[in-house]
């Protein structure tokens, strides 16, 4: 099932980004053969939710036979995915020339941090720096604070993952037409960036303070956009931008409407948060919710990552399911016709090494002659 049934992809074990974006492809129905440099991963593979539905091979790349290997699982791909530093994949004589003069249809895709070239191509970073460079970081934190990481979610994530999945959809989309493939630079700041076109419209628009945070619409300077502590230390939301949402939230708070009345006057914002705070710690998050949720206040209770399984419409919804013990997201979008669906829960590192390369027509004697070498490693299970 799923859309990408039929299709083929390689992925080079990463972390972050890279095997998001492989699991993406997995739960829309593709084949994901995840291509390990190590049998003995921390933590356990069955802890890590982006390995489900992927198959796995362990195949020393600095090895010319373990390269070798690879570029034969290559021939008959569809895409082969990799987040290393830019020039490693050559390195190790797999790069994309020489995928791609094996297989011209190839889809090449490659997940950066800085992108393919530039003066910081080759420098470390993470999540916090990629979004730091594209006014990301700057616009999220409280006023006259320091800016708060929002996990790694805008870089790593939206900015890579993300990214780089869709790229490989539509230049597979473009090779049906073309019959050719190419490569894909998903570069983390670059997705960051797109992240950020709203508050580019606002601030063009002058409706957004670009040199400070916690003062804008969306940035909880607000106070019908903002979280809200309970009677019992949890914490709700309120997203009550329209006017008609707004007179809601005040109606059914209990709030003084004549207090309340200036709802887009920014210079009475923080009065009215420091109000309706207090309101909000009258009664409970559950107290709250039997109030508002459901209601076009915009309304919603703040959950911990544990809680969120079990909320009523997530669960209506199948948002999440359980494999191999963790409550995990469902896979999304979701389709009509093709719907999607995990194909399985992870495979430990290796487990499918000689019989994916038997369909790449290795015989039985070159399989054992990788195994002896070492360029074709067991799982860790079956180590001595």
């Amino acid at each position: 099932m799923g859309p990408l049934i039929g299709y083929r992809i390689i992925e080079l074990a990463g972390i972050g980004p890279c095997p998001m974006a492989g699991m993406m492809l997995a739960d829309m129905g593709a084949e994901v053969i995840r291509v390990e440099r190590s049998t003995r991963r921390l933590p356990e593979q069955r802890t890590d939710i982006s390995f489900r539905g992927k198959q796995s091979i362990a195949l020393d790349l600095k090895q010319p036979a373990g390269a070798d290997a690879l570029l034969r699982l290559v021939d008959k791909a569809d895409g082969l995915i990799e987040g290393f530093r830019p020039g490693v994949a050559e390195r190790l004589g797999v790069g994309p020339d020489t995928c791609l003069k094996r297989n011209p249809k190839l889809i090449y895709g490659r997940v950066t941090g800085w992108g393919q070239e530039g003066p910081l191509a080759q420098a470390a970073g993470h999540d916090i720096n990629y979004i730091a460079v594209t006014g990301a970081l700057h616009a999220i934190g409280r006023r006259n604070e320091r800016p708060v990481p929002p996990l790694n979610l805008v870089g790593d994530m939206g900015g890579g993952g993300m990214l780089l999945a869709y790229g490989m959809v539509c230049a597979l989309l473009e090779a049906q037409r073309s019959g050719l493939g190419q490569i894909v630079d998903a570069a983390m700041v670059d997705g960051a960036a797109q992240l950020m076109w709203m508050m580019h419209s606002l601030d063009a628009a002058g409706c957004w303070n670009a040199e400070e945070r916690g003062v804008n619409l969306l940035d909880g300077g607000a106070h019908f956009y903002d979280t809200f502590e309970t009677a019992d230390g949890k914490y709700v939301a309120i997203g009550s931008i329209e006017p008609q949402f707004y007179a809601e939230l005040i109606e059914l708070t209990g709030a003084d409407r004549v207090q309340f009345g200036e709802q887009l006057d920014a210079s009475k914002w923080s009065d009215l948060k420091t109000a309706l705070t207090a309101i909000f710690r009258t009664k409970t998050r559950e107290q709250w919710c039997r109030i508002l949720e459901g209601t076009d206040a915009c309304f919603a209770p703040v959950l911990t990552l544990r809680e969120a399984p079990s909320y009523a419409h997530n669960r209506a919804r199948n948002a999440y399911l359980s494999l191999d013990g963790i409550a995990q997201p469902a896979p999304a979008p979701r389709f009509s016709r093709t719907a999607a669906e995990v194909a399985g829960g992870a495979h430990p590192a290796g487990a499918d090494g000689e019989a994916l390369l038997r369909d790449s027509g290795f015989t039985a004697d070159e399989i054992l002659t990788l195994r002896r070498s070492g360029a074709l490693m067991s799982p860790a299970s079956e180590a001595p």
